[in-house]
């Protein structure tokens, strides 16, 4: 028996989507998978003003929807529908069904980082440490530091600009910028900077999210839901951060660890045929946020006021954010208990088995954590992409570092599926079942 799932656009459209064996309906929302003897109601209110016009067509879809993998197995794509009333409806308002049968590809990547070299050895020279414990315990053997004149912002843009000419996309066909990072260089976004910075004339919106290490995973699925629920085309996604200016340099449990870097990827709208976006996963915990933070304390003193006749309380100290503070091992047995889980619930959110995997593809923060993970979804050491030993972690940044230095490598080739995956800070983890090309 096929399944029948009702889908609501607007207050008076309504399309109706037969499933007959595992099928995907995308929205706003991102993905849902469809299984059979299963039935859902999912609505969405696609970008389009005319959807608030009054008018009542009658749409039979039956959809066939599958993805074409580097082994060359394919899902054939069959769609018909049948339209009452289409002569009564304008060419905006048809726009209705291309978005509800419109995906999402990566089609360009780069990434930039600070000219300075940080070394092991170099931190023994400040810290209590060496190159074997560090790299023993880590994996990492050097990180890079913003110095002098450099800025996050023009990292970013570098690593933007190399983006777009690997796409072919011109900066003034972007629709969208998203930064994600934790550490802008203004307290409302450095978004607009960047968009600045790339001389994109028609002044496309852009904007920070702040997920710390999972934020480039928010970034991609971001990008997804505005490319498939708001007929954006092209996409700028930027992971940035530079998490040096909040390391305790005395402490050699967290100043081994991080470094400054920034990646970012074109994602672009494609026919569903083609979507490279197949499933996804992300959550977060409040409850870890005393594990791994770098909250806002005041200032001790603050004589910019007298007290005579001042309001208790008031007015406010200054404050700033302290330096990264963690625990190690709570951190540790976070992420390898949780990535693992998520990745298979993306897999499973996809439709697919692991063996389709051709990248496992984590954030680099630990080289144990991706043994771990990699050990528990029993993917070979071979088929994990990873760069720490020369970056450290660069939070948000790192998976797109990665990915970048995969493909022009020619590691990554068109066609590959990835099982990419953030965790960190707040605590938040997320992962991605992606096709790169």
């Amino acid at each position: 028996m096929a399944n029948t799932t009702t889908i609501a656009a607007g207050p008076t459209f309504s399309l109706q989507h037969r499933v007959s064996e595992r099928h995907q309906t995308l929205g706003r929302a991102g993905i849902s998978t469809l299984r059979q003897h299963q039935a859902h109601t999912l609505f969405f209110t696609p970008a389009a003003p005319t959807l608030r016009r009054r008018f009542s067509p009658s749409i039979g879809i039956y959809h066939r929807i599958g993805h074409s993998f580097s082994d060359g197995t394919f899902k054939r794509i069959m769609c018909s529908s049948t339209v009452e009333g289409a002569d009564k409806l304008s060419t905006d308002q048809s726009r209705v069904s291309r978005l509800v049968n419109r995906g999402c590809k990566l089609i360009g990547c780069g990434s930039a980082v600070p000219a300075l070299k940080v070394s092991n050895d170099d931190l023994a020279k400040i810290v209590d440490t060496n190159d074997e414990w560090i790299s023993v315990r880590t994996g990492i053997r050097n990180r890079r530091v913003l110095s002098g004149k450099d800025n996050l912002t023009d990292l970013a843009a570098e690593a933007a600009r190399k983006a777009l000419e690997m796409a072919e996309v011109d900066p003034n066909d972007i629709d969208l910028i998203l930064l994600c990072t934790s550490t802008p260089e203004d307290l409302f976004g450095s978004a607009p900077q960047i968009q600045k910075a790339l001389g994109c004339k028609s002044n496309p919106l852009a904007f920070d999210i702040t997920a710390a290490c999972s934020g480039f995973m928010l970034g991609l699925v971001s990008a997804a839901c505005y490319i498939r629920g708001g007929g954006f085309k092209n996409v700028l996604v930027i992971g940035a951060d530079a998490l040096s200016r909040y390391v305790d340099w005395t402490d050699r449990g967290t100043c081994i660890l991080f470094g400054d870097a920034a990646g970012a990827v074109v994602m672009q709208a494609c026919d569903i045929g083609e979507d490279g976006l197949f499933g996804f996963d992300l959550h977060s915990d409040g409850e870890g946020q005393r594990h791994l933070n770098a909250s806002i304390k005041e200032k001790e003193t603050d004589h910019a006021f007298g007290t005579n006749g001042s309001i208790i309380g008031f007015p406010p100290k200054g404050s700033s954010y302290s330096c990264i503070q963690m625990n190690g091992k709570e951190v540790f047995r976070f992420a390898v208990r949780v990535v693992p889980q998520s990745i298979e619930a993306a897999l499973e959110n996809a439709g697919l088995p692991g063996s389709k995997i051709d990248w496992l593809l984590l954030h680099q923060a630990n080289q144990r954590i991706i043994d771990g993970v990699a050990t528990r979804l029993e993917v070979p050491s071979e088929r994990v992409i990873s760069n720490l030993a020369n970056y450290g972690n660069t939070s948000a940044a790192s998976i797109p570092l990665a990915l970048d230095e995969a493909v022009r490598s020619g590691k990554v080739q068109a066609g590959h599926v990835i099982a990419a995956a953030g965790f960190g800070a707040g605590l938040t983890w997320g992962s991605a079942i992606l096709r790169w090309g």
